[in-house]
C-alpha cells in the first residue's frame, strides 16, 4: 500500500523560503517519476514540478527559477526547495507519482505566503 507523508509547510513572508519533504513507501521509488502538486483554495490541483528516477526535472512556468525539486532514492524521499515565495504560491502541497497509478491524496502540507 502506497503511503506519502509530506512535511515542511508553514507560514512565511513573501520572498522567503521553505523546503518540503515527502517520504514515500509502498512504491518502487527509484524508478518512478515523482512530483509535487498544489491546490489553492477554490482552484483545481496543479502540477508544480516533476522529477524522473534518474533526476531529470521539469517545472510549471509559474515556479521556474524559484523552486527546485530533488530526490534521494536511498531514503525514498522527494524534496521541493521553494525560494522567493509569493502570495500566489499559497496552497496545500502534495507529493505523488508523476503519472498514473497515483498514490492516495492525503492531507498534504499547507504553505501560506503573506504579503
Amino acid at each position: 500500500q502506497v503511503q506519502l507523508v509530506e512535511s515542511g509547510g508553514g507560514l512565511v513572508q513573501a520572498g522567503g523560503s521553505l523546503r518540503l519533504s515527502c517520504a514515500a513507501s509502498g512504491v518502487i521509488f527509484g524508478i518512478r517519476t515523482m512530483a509535487w502538486y498544489r491546490q489553492a483554495s477554490g482552484k483545481e490541483r496543479e502540477l508544480v514540478a516533476r522529477i524522473t528516477g534518474g533526476g531529470s526535472a521539469n517545472y510549471a512556468e509559474s515556479v521556474k527559477g524559484r523552486f527546485t525539486i530533488s530526490r534521494d532514492n536511498g531514503k525514498n524521499t522527494v524534496y521541493l526547495q521553494m525560494n522567493n515565495l509569493k502570495p500566489e504560491d499559497t496552497a496545500v502541497y502534495y507529493c505523488n507519482t508523476g503519472s498514473a497509478p497515483f498514490g492516495p491524496w492525503d492531507q498534504g502540507t499547507q504553505v501560506t505566503v503573506s504579503s
